[in-house]
């Protein structure tokens, strides 16, 4: 028999958001499932999507998507230019929907395209001036805000999570293709 796992205690702070409900609704329908994974998994998830919707708020007002912004963090941070195939695999995209995306970025003016001299079929992307000043006055406005949000945990606990959660990605990142097959 599996082992089950309780919500969290309510003492560590992690007891009364809406996973803990999700996990004692689980517990009593089937108490004999371990909801541990659900603990931690639901509240990452949960945590993804309420600083995904705070955060686009600078970016709409620069009339950008979060998926576009990404395409033009991406320019911006690597410093070169990159083709279609690696801003999709920088940003974790699929290649339609960068194309998708840098079509409507190149019409605004804030990515340039310049063909390869040896393969007509490649094109290198840059971001052009307006580009670059756009992601350089909406990074910051992002970063205020998720300090602003972490400012609850002292430097200490913010360094312990970051370190958490680096190393779960990183064993995801390596480890996927093994789960998904």
């Amino acid at each position: 028999m599996t082992a089950t796992r309780g919500p969290a205690a309510a003492g560590d702070g992690a007891g009364s958001d809406t996973v803990a409900s999700v996990v004692g609704q689980w517990q009593a329908v089937r108490p004999d499932l371990d909801t541990g994974p659900m603990e931690i998994i639901g509240r990452v998830n949960r945590c993804a999507a309420l600083l995904q919707q705070a955060e686009d708020a600078p970016l709409r007002r620069a009339g950008l998507s979060r998926p576009e912004f990404d395409l033009l963090g991406a320019l911006r941070r690597t410093g070169h230019e990159l083709t279609p195939g690696d801003l999709a695999r920088e940003t974790f995209s699929s290649g339609a929907a960068v194309t998708k995306r840098l079509k409507q970025l190149t019409e605004r003016g804030l990515v340039e395209r310049r063909g390869d001299a040896r393969d007509r079929r490649v094109a290198h992307l840059s971001l052009t001036d307006a580009g670059r000043e756009v992601v350089d006055a909406v990074l910051p406005e992002q970063l205020a805000y998720e300090r602003a949000v972490l400012s609850a945990l002292d430097g200490d606990r913010q360094g312990e999570l970051a370190a958490l959660l680096g190393e779960l990605l990183s064993r995801l990142e390596g480890h996927m293709r093994t789960v998904r097959a």
